[in-house]
């Protein structure tokens, strides 16, 4: 499956080009299926899969905060009547590279929520997808200071945002003492006085690859 999910991504590189053109309405579940082909091959080297990571990254920048994978845009389980059924990636990859929908006039652009209920259109349930459930975003807020009677004062807001089962978002409270070593967060000893706030997301792809991207505002 390993091998599989790579090809797939490696082939979505190649032939995404075209889908990635579009920025409409109709486009947005295509490039939620690029980012879940690309993330999961390890973001291959090539055009399509820069604009896939940029939009992963676009959507965890302030403001508002989004999930930075939407995989309930990405319509998988639309072939599930077909004469042959195809596997969950097999259909991904059906999926991305069919030709776009027409856009309907009357149709409104749907809104984007924060936090969302909205989950994937089929069974993901299954190790061959925990790379969408390894993705976390910490938006970081910290900081601490010496008062004039000499005591700490540290606020920590942090908060975690992660994947559920079949792809639910969530957030929830989380800690500075919970964000990876990979984040730029460095508290000083003591109580020197210190302010850090970023969004840092890391994941692993379905090799189990580790990676990372932080932005400080």
């Amino acid at each position: 499956m390993k091998h599989v999910i790579h090809s797939v991504a490696t082939a979505t590189a190649l032939t995404i080009s075209g889908l990635m053109a579009s920025s409409g309405p109709a486009q947005a579940y295509q490039v939620d299926c690029a980012i879940l082909l690309c993330l999961a091959g390890g973001w291959p080297a090539s055009a399509p899969c820069a604009h896939a990571r940029a939009v992963f990254i676009r959507r965890i920048t302030p403001w508002p905060i989004e999930p930075p994978l939407q995989i309930w845009r990405c319509p998988m389980g639309v072939s599930f009547n077909d004469p042959s059924p195809m596997s969950p990636m097999e259909r991904l990859n059906d999926t991305t590279f069919r030709d776009p929908p027409e856009p309907q006039e009357s149709t409104p652009i749907p809104l984007v929520h924060v936090q969302a209920d909205e989950q994937a259109d089929i069974d993901i349930s299954g190790d061959a997808f925990d790379f969408v459930r390894s993705i976390r975003v910490y938006h970081i807020q910290y900081r601490q200071h010496e008062n004039r009677d000499g005591d700490c004062n540290r606020s920590d807001s942090t908060r975690l945002g992660s994947y559920g089962v079949q792809g639910d978002y969530r957030w929830t409270r989380s800690t500075v003492g919970q964000v990876p070593a990979a984040s730029g967060l460095s508290i000083p000893n003591g109580c020197g006085s210190y302010f850090y706030r970023s969004v840092f997301v890391d994941w692993r792809d379905h090799a189990g690859n580790y990676g990372s991207e932080e932005v400080r505002y």
